[in-house]
């Protein structure tokens, strides 16, 4: 049982790293630090969006608008740490 915990934490873990590498890159982009022109540049931001938009579609449905502002990003963030802290606090039972 100690083996599925780990797993599950590092599946949490990997998911933490793309979402952050996911953010700042939109920044990057946003802010034209990084142009979408450059093949490596759009491979990268189009690979991270066909993997992380399924976890967002759902919570922008349920967020309102917020004129441009996205914040699923960010609830998926807390969502991720907040499934961590459950995990951990209820690592007692996983050994």
């Amino acid at each position: 049982m100690t083996s599925i915990f780990q797993i599950l934490m590092l599946i949490l873990d990997i998911l933490w790293f793309v979402m952050i590498a996911h953010i700042v890159m939109s920044w990057l982009i946003n802010f034209q630090v990084l142009n979408l022109r450059q093949p490596i540049v759009a491979q990268v931001w189009t690979g991270l969006n066909r993997l992380l938009e399924p976890l967002y579609e759902p919570i922008r449905r349920i967020l309102p608008p917020m004129g441009g502002l996205d914040l699923a990003p960010m609830v998926a963030l807390i969502a991720v740490y907040a499934i961590r802290i459950v995990l951990i606090n209820n690592a007692a039972a996983f050994y």
